[in-house]
């Protein structure tokens, strides 16, 4: 950091790559924001970082480390941009990732929409060979000489290994892939004992399979990021963000690519238990809304929620990831009006090209971004601090042909339909994310950010019943703010089915060690010093006869009654009751290392020093159109009052503060809106 004193936190969205930067000689933080490159993500960011160079005065050879969240896995899966797969396993076990589960997402529907199956029938191969449960070879790994000819003659861009019971004993998949890479060169392979070593069979051969399909997906654009930061001197150091919120190196993404599907949308949960600190709230629930969706995730005592499996589109991974609940419902998102006159905003979105009507980019339907520039809640001419003008003629236009006039509306009413509809799918999902956890939305504050979460907040928390909403310092890029401090962290398991007793012991304390043992020879091979190393120990927790588990943290391992009283607490906070006399098993240990970044000090966001009057902009709500005092965030001072309804704008946000509430800075340099009506 001494040498290369600048710290860059990229996370590139649908519609635009957000930066935070750090320079660690004056600590001050800033922010870019610079439309998202489909084509190529890696150009973008490469523009955003040259951007910002010229903008806040340092050299791109004074960039030391880029942090780096992405949706390049996301995308490829949703996309199906994927590389033709083929799947080793089990002999008589080739269609484990056809059956699935026993689930019905539509309990009465005649015709259920199967679970999507990513590698077809005939690219699925039987391999001769067994073993138990325990681990025991029950069928020694038999010939394997025309296994490997259908797979030669398959001809496979990605080979994923998934052998019965490997989470136990992984011999059988280490040979079978020694022989796969002899026989096939330079053909990427995932093995499940590797990225996913725990119990049920599909979930664990799924998620083998969409890491072996991304890896030349993510392998590509790693090659193209590294060429591209290769240029003119500029030669920091990258990481990429996990699903679990920490970050790996290159060569960590580029094997296990499954690890990045919830790369981007981790960072504002990173940021959002950050800021829990920061300003003293234990409890928050953090909502960010981007151009293309609406991301929830909660905050209590401090600290954010994992959990150990996720799924894409559908496809469930068996990975640690951070507990999020998803919409697709945001400033892009399309409104239209259905044949049976039911207005819809979302899930569709205009993406990044063409954008919403008022980018001028050739959009045509209209969006949540329009129906705000039509209520006036945007100065057409400050839009990203000025760099876009807005084209509101176009985008009333388009609200009027495509909203109003199929429902008789006004332009007008059409727009406040369009964002009451959105405001209700919003706190839909908070309220849901909430309530599955047995949580009271009025005991928690809502913690808004993203390019679009401002113009909501308020009337989203008026449905909720919350009665205070925090807008911090650079909204719009506030998931790169939480990458920028975020640490290395590398995920382990071990399924083992125990019971939670004494003579469990040594088995544990020694499935504790060689995990220990695995996280230190990690953290090594990416050259974290010895004092910056840390690990956190995990357990997957149920009562005896249940078919699914509690994560429940072991920071007093190997202390078997504190797990035990942990994870009685955790079940009746989520369930409501906790079985005490029954039995509890242990199915997955878990470890997480951990490696420190060094982190320069950050200042803390000032007021202005001399206070400036609000202008006004004529805003229309309630089909009247009435004088809104307007405040630009930068020249708000620490004894200014906001009285809703107000506006205030910054470079990459426009916060709405409704009737009824009123906003104040904090110290830090939060906006604190509180509801006082």
């Amino acid at each position: 950091m001494e040498q290369r004193p600048v710290r860059i936190a990229v996370d590139i969205g649908g519609t635009f790559t957000d930066l935070q930067i750090l320079d660690a000689r004056h600590g001050r933080v800033v922010a870019w924001k610079t439309p998202t490159t489909p084509a190529d993500p890696s150009e973008g960011l490469l523009i955003g970082v040259q951007e910002a160079a010229e903008r806040f005065g340092f050299a791109l050879a004074d960039v030391g480390l880029i942090l780096h969240g992405t949706t390049i896995a996301t995308n490829a899966v949703l996309e199906r941009k994927l590389a033709r797969g083929v799947l080793l396993t089990t002999a008589g076990f080739e269609d484990v990732l056809e059956i699935t589960r026993h689930f019905r997402r539509d309990l009465y529907g005649l015709a259920p929409d199967p679970l999507p199956c990513l590698i077809g029938r005939d690219l699925r191969f039987g391999v001769p060979e067994r073993i138990r449960a325990d681990g025991s070879v029950e069928i020694p790994l038999g010939e394997l000489a025309p296994v490997l000819e259908r797979l030669k003659a398959a001809k496979p861009e990605a080979i994923a290994i998934g052998l019965l019971h490997a989470y136990v004993n992984p011999a059988h998949e280490l040979a079978l892939r020694d022989a796969v890479q002899a026989a096939l060169p330079g053909i990427p392979v995932s093995i499940s004992s590797e990225i996913s070593p725990e119990i049920r069979e599909y979930e664990r051969l799924s998620t083998t399979v969409l890491n072996a399909v991304l890896m030349p997906v993510v392998k590509t654009y790693l090659e193209k990021l590294e060429a591209r930061l290769g240029e003119g001197g500029f030669s920091p150091r990258v990481f990429l963000v996990q699903s679990n919120g920490g970050m790996c190196s290159l060569a960590r993404a580029a094997a296990q690519p499954a690890r990045l599907l919830l790369s981007g949308p981790s960072g504002g949960a990173l940021a959002a238990e950050r800021l829990s600190r920061r300003l003293s709230r234990p409890n928050l629930v953090a909502v960010d809304m981007g151009g293309t969706s609406f991301d929830v995730s909660v905050v209590q005592d401090h600290r954010i929620g994992l959990v150990t499996q996720g799924e894409v589109d559908r496809l469930p991974v068996r990975l640690p990831m951070v507990e999020m609940r998803t919409i697709g419902a945001g400033g892009g998102s399309i409104a239209a009006v259905d044949a049976s006159g039911r207005l819809t905003a979302g899930p569709r979105s205009a993406g990044a090209r063409p954008g919403p009507v008022c980018y001028g980019r050739g959009g045509t339907l209209p969006t949540v971004t329009d129906a705000n520039a039509v209520l006036g809640r945007f100065d057409p001419d400050f839009f990203l601090g000025g760099a876009m003008a807005l084209d509101v003629a176009a985008a009333r236009d388009a609200m009027a042909q495509h909203v109003g006039a199929p429902l008789a509306l006004t332009v007008e009413a059409a727009a406040e339909g369009v964002l009451r509809v959105t405001n209700v799918q919003l706190a839909s999902a908070v309220r849901l994310s909430l309530f599955e956890k047995g949580l009271d939305p009025r005991e928690f504050a809502l913690l808004s950010f993203g390019g679009a979460g401002g113009l909501h907040a308020t009337e989203v928390a008026d449905e909720l019943g919350i009665t205070e909403v925090i807008l911090p310092r650079e909204p719009g890029t506030l998931s790169a703010y939480g990458i920028l401090f975020s640490e290395l962290a590398q995920d382990l398991a071990r399924s083992r089915l125990l019971t939670v007793e004494p003579a469990s012991l040594p088995e544990i304390e020694a499935t504790i060690a060689a995990l220990r043992e695995e996280a230190t020879a990690r953290l090594i091979a990416d050259g974290v010093p010895e004092d910056q190393r840390a690990t956190e120990i995990a357990a997957d927790l149920r009562y005896h006869g249940q078919a699914f588990e509690l994560l429940v943290p072991w920071p007093e391992a190997p202390n078997l009654d504190a797990l035990l009283q942990r994870f009685h607490a955790t079940h009746k906070a989520r369930f409501s009751y906790a079985a005490e006399d029954e039995k509890v098993e242990i199915v997955t240990l878990r470890m997480t290392a951990i490696g420190r970044l060094p982190k320069p000090a950050e200042t803390s966001g000032t007021a202005a020093e001399k206070r400036a009057a609000p202008g006004t902009r004529k805003v229309s709500q309630g089909g009247v159109s009435a004088s809104w005092p307007v405040w630009r965030r930068e020249t708000l001072h620490a004894e200014d009052v906001i009285q809703g309804p107000a506006i205030v704008e910054e470079a990459f946000a426009t916060h709405v503060i409704s009737a009824g509430w009123q906003a104040k800075l904090d110290p830090e340099g939060a906006l604190i809106a509180r509801r006082v009506a």
